[in-house]
């Protein structure tokens, strides 16, 4: 075993950067931690082991591609205990998650057998998942009556569902395998009702942290720029599909699209990047919402009734990058939707999200200018159906390090699971 992990290239990304550059870091296997950060190259892997002697030392020249923080990522992996072997579990979805660079998983509360939402099942969770994980793995709790305060920060689904006897001809009379259907009925007021709900009842509690997932509607950007004039503590997340994706191009009877809130029209999607670069909503995370192939009713195509979740583990960073490069956005700024502002927000800033000295050793080397399409034999999780087949990406993840002990390599494949729960 090696004592020194050396990483070296020409384009690094460092904290506090919004540009790459030259730059070495040094990572201590046995802490895991990065402990020497210099400005400069080493020049043969002789001088590092003359350097660091009597230490052992391995050197990992990036050359001209680039070397990341790990992403940090939040998802609904819906394992359940014991039953349901045919979902995505935690050896499944944290390969995904370590083919395209995620290094930290963040499991959603509900969706899974038992739900977290008491330390028993917390507990029963972690059990599970001890061996099974190729990322380190943190866990939200759900908010249940009787363990609220034991809450740090409430993250909100943000649709508020409106009565029922008022149906629209959209949910009595349309055709349910047409995404027209769909979305109709599920309409940006929804989310606009929600978030003015929760922003109400922040004013009456303003030291409580309160966060939206997944926002899909840009109309309900004024209320959330309000509410942070304001200096309320209101953070917003959205998705890769809802930047990604447009309801105009979605066809007839793919429930491979189904999300709730629902992916919409091509306006609102450049009104969701515009408020990424205006610094309004903080991060951006695939919300992997995996299920079995039945329940997206492929026979059928009835979206209406399909399971809602789009599956996106392993792509998320092709995915933003590839959209990113039409509208100007460079990786640091990338990184910093899909590191840095995650981990700050899931409290693990200092030790994930940034290549800072004392932050753990999670790296990844990317090659910004591969390109190739996303079949379903390169699908990693479970259940291979995803909105994203046969569409070409730019940007791939060559090798992915946790913690100083390297993981993947494209050339090789998977190391052994050594993720640990966080």
């Amino acid at each position: 075993m090696v004592d020194y992990l050396v990483f070296s290239g020409n384009n690094v990304l460092l904290p506090g950067n919004d540009s790459l550059q030259k730059a070495t870091i040094v990572v201590d296997t046995l802490s895991g931690k990065i402990i020497i950060i210099r400005p400069l190259l080493p020049t043969s892997l002789e001088q590092l082991s003359n350097e660091f002697a009597p230490k052992t030392v391995q050197w990992v020249d990036a050359g001209d591609k680039l070397i990341l923080p790990g992403l940090v990522e939040q998802v609904y992996l819906n394992y359940s205990l014991n039953r349901r072997t045919a979902w995505e579990g935690f050896f499944t979805g944290t390969r995904a998650a370590l083919s395209g660079g995620i290094t930290t998983l963040v499991d959603m509360p509900l969706n899974s057998l038992p739900p977290t939402t008491t330390v028993p099942n917390l507990a029963a969770k972690r059990h599970a998942a001890q061996g099974q994980c190729y990322t380190d793995v943190a866990f939200w709790g759900g908010v249940i009556p009787g363990n609220q305060g034991e809450d740090t920060v409430l993250l909100f689904h943000a649709e508020l569902e409106a009565d029922e006897s008022d149906e629209t001809p959209a949910k009595t009379e349309s055709d349910p395998r047409q995404y027209a259907t769909f979305l109709a009925s599920r309409p940006q007021q929804l989310e606009i009702d929600a978030i003015s709900l929760i922003i109400k009842l922040l004013r009456e509690y303003p030291t409580l942290r309160c966060h939206i997932v997944h926002l899909s509607a840009a109309s309900a950007l004024p209320l959330i720029r309000d509410a942070r004039a304001e200096g309320l503590p209101l953070t917003v997340e959205t998705c890769f599909h809802y930047l990604c994706l447009a309801a105009e191009d979605i066809p007839s009877g793919h429930a491979e699209f189904k999300c709730c809130p629902p992916v919409r029209e091509n306006s609102n999607r450049e009104s969701l990047w515009d408020a990424l670069e205006e610094g309004l909503i903080d991060f951006v995370v695939s919300d992997h919402s995996p299920c079995t192939l039945d329940l997206k009713k492929l026979d059928d195509g009835y979206i209406m009734s399909a399971w809602g979740g789009i599956s996106t583990l392993g792509l998320g960073l092709s995915l933003l990058w590839t959209e990113g490069q039409k509208r100007g956005i460079n990786i640091p700024k990338i990184i910093e939707w899909t590191s840095k502002n995650t981990a700050k927000h899931a409290g693990l800033g200092g030790s994930k999200g940034e290549l800072a000295i004392g932050s753990d050793g999670d790296i990844i080397v990317w090659d910004p200018d591969y390109q190739y399409e996303v079949t379903n034999e390169l699908l990693q999780f479970k259940n291979k159906i995803s909105p994203y087949q046969g569409l070409k990406l730019y940007g791939r993840v060559e090798q992915v390090y946790l913690r100083g002990q390297i993981a993947f390599k494209q050339d090789t494949g998977f190391q052994e699971p050594i993720g640990r729960l966080l």
